[in-house]
């Protein structure tokens, strides 16, 4: 007979990775990857909540003409390795493409990813200070970030206009960032605070800070209702009291999503994922229905009882053109590692890997997040509704914070000289 303390044992060996919004994530799939070290940066400076990773430009001996670049949310502290292969090592090698054009890249992380985007962003104020006060001549600032990274980056430099701080950003950009919200389905939320009674890593990454402030609906337990957290009503309030914006740099923006409202192929209220293994038959977590069916998740773990969940109020935020997240195949690949590893009978069968993450409406900041404006086609509307100067949606819908080549040659054709 199986105890909690086995089960306990065997999910602690699991990394808290089913929401992550960081740009190590680069697009990719796998529950767990080696990742090589980063090659040998310039320089490296402590700052107040973070740390900075300095690559000058080809040709430069000192800090000349400055991109920074934010990390997004995730578990834990920013990892150098991890940023630096989502970067540089995938389809597009973005790192190296800003040095020959004589950009130095300064990577800015975090002590905690998912500590408050109004905390981490007195580190990204710290790295924009920095980088002035550094750079050699007079070439303005390039500053941005991936996901969580882009609003980290937006809210600092709003407030430091704001407070008539001279920045020295020319040019600000987001690579699918959720200016009007992010999605996780509530299954997966649900799930994650379900197994806190063996493991609270998973449920406390989904009520961290950082996740409560950027996701539209969230659930703070599974016997709860989704909606929006208080912590997001108090981050949309200080983004507002700055003036939303930065005004004085150019504003670019790159989505994972595409802009003519063309959908990610998976289904609302779909099985995404299924448990076979006798500790978890009975589990289903699918994606959100069309009202007004509003089940989402059938659980069980170990008990004989299986536990339902609803999500009233929530649209089908799966399916929509955007950013893809491989939440359930993470969760699915760490169950049947498990399953493999121990004899536990965790296994799952997952029919739908991946999931809207961020749609497009929301990386190119056009629309809320709402069910009749999940699939606009935004390459129909006048470019002056989006709050940004210029942008690009994908041609297909892909991971998210993947670097690919056609985004990040539209983003450097945009640099200024």
């Amino acid at each position: 007979m199986i105890n909690e303390q086995q089960l306990t044992s065997a999910l602690s060996a699991v990394s808290p990775i089913l929401l992550s919004s960081s740009a190590s994530a680069g697009g990719r799939t796998e529950a767990t990857a080696a990742v090589p070290p980063a090659d040998p940066w310039s320089d490296c400076w402590p700052l107040p909540g973070g740390t900075a990773w300095v690559y000058y430009g080809q040709g430069n001996q000192g800090l000349t003409r400055p991109v920074l670049l934010a990390d997004g949310f995730g578990a834990g502290a920013s990892d150098i390795d991890e940023l630096y292969d989502g970067l540089e090592r995938h389809a597009f090698p973005l790192v190296s493409a800003l040095r020959r054009r004589g950009r130095d890249v300064v990577v800015i992380g975090y002590d905690d990813r998912g500590a408050s985007i109004l905390d981490n962003a007195h580190t990204a104020t710290a790295a924009i200070h920095r980088a002035a006060a550094e750079r050699l001549g007079g070439a303005r600032l390039l500053a941005g970030g991936f996901s969580m990274g882009g609003l980290v980056t937006r809210y600092a430099l709003a407030r430091m206009e704001q407070q008539r701080v001279d920045h020295q950003v020319g040019v600000y950009f987001s690579w699918d960032s959720p200016h009007r919200g992010a999605y996780v389905p509530i299954s997966l939320q649900a799930f994650a605070h379900y197994l806190r009674a063996y493991d609270a890593r998973f449920s406390d990454q989904f009520n961290s800070p950082a996740a409560r402030e950027l996701l539209s609906w969230h659930l703070s337990d599974w016997t709860g209702v989704p909606g929006v957290d208080p912590l997001r009503t108090r981050f949309l309030q200080a983004l507002e009291s700055v003036g939303g914006w930065p005004r004085l740099p150019r504003l670019l923006a790159v989505a994972d999503g595409t802009g003519d409202g063309s959908g990610n192929g998976v289904e609302a209220g779909e099985a995404a994922l299924l448990g076979t293994g006798d500790l978890i038959a009975g589990t289903e977590l699918r994606t959100q229905p069309i009202a007004p069916d509003t089940l989402v998740a059938k659980l069980r773990v170990l008990t004989p009882d299986v536990a339902e969940v609803q999500a009233p109020g929530v649209p089908p935020v799966d399916g929509a053109p955007g950013g893809t997240l491989p939440g359930f195949a993470i969760l699915a690949d760490a169950l049947n590692a498990i399953a493999e590893a121990t004899g536990l009978g965790l296994d799952v069968d997952n029919p739908d890997p991946a999931h809207c993450f961020v749609p497009s409406i929301s990386a190119v900041s056009v629309r809320d997040l709402t069910e009749a404006d999940l699939h606009l086609d935004i390459d129909a509307l006048d470019p002056d509704e989006s709050d940004f100067d210029d942008f690009l949606c994908a041609g297909t819908n892909h991971g998210h914070t993947e670097i690919t080549e056609e985004a990040a040659t539209w983003l450097l054709d945009r640099l200024p000289d």
